[in-house]
């Protein structure tokens, strides 16, 4: 079913251990979200064998993340791109700022007036841009856009997969109201145990 809204941005700093493996901190709202984007690069491979194709790979490599949003505040600034928060409270961006990935979630509304909720694993963004106009005869609001490259996560999820992203669609047969309560306290982490015990 067709979404018809986009609201609920939050992000959640990352911290590896010594083999890479990402614990999430409590997620913090990002900004208010106008708009969210995503386009997934896949690794492709094909197979030749006998005159025709034989074998085709299509696994995820990489995606980019979009977000319009309505503002970013200097913390949110310093945690997403690095900049960092001078004595007075001024926000100095270098052209050597690099931030550590984070964990990105949504929610967008569907028509049935349902939700279908997002974590992305690990997105790594880049110096927002900005567009800024003067104000003439009608009022033109500038925002922000941020954009962020999606990459798989290193830690494994129980059945040895690396995981990018994870999606639940609210009143879908075996979602519980926990999983859409808790969405946005802590970043969910894969369970199939319960999975493997249905099957």
């Amino acid at each position: 079913m067709a979404t018809i809204g986009l609201d609920s941005l939050f992000y959640a700093k990352i911290t590896e251990d010594a083999q890479g493996n990402e614990t999430y901190e409590t997620p913090q709202i990002l900004a208010k979200a106008m708009t969210a984007e995503l386009t997934v690069e896949p690794a492709e491979a094909t197979l030749f064998a006998d005159d025709g194709v034989c074998e085709v790979v299509k696994e995820f490599k990489s995606g980019t993340l979009t977000l319009g949003i309505d503002d970013i505040g200097s913390a949110t600034a310093g945690d997403l791109i690095g900049a960092k928060i001078d004595a007075n409270g001024v926000v100095v961006s270098s052209a050597e700022d690099s931030a550590a990935p984070v964990a990105v979630g949504f929610r967008a509304k569907k028509a049935n007036g349902k939700y279908r909720y997002f974590w992305l694993y690990r997105v790594k963004f880049g110096v927002p841009s900005t567009s800024l106009q003067t104000k003439g005869d009608s009022i033109t609001f500038s925002t922000p856009t941020i954009e962020g490259t999606v990459m798989r996560r290193n830690k494994l999820n129980e059945d040895g997969k690396h995981p990018w992203k994870i999606e639940v669609t609210e009143g879908e047969t075996g979602v519980t109201t926990d999983t859409i309560l808790g969405w946005f306290s802590q970043v969910y982490e894969p369970d199939f145990e319960f999975t493997e015990a249905k099957e």
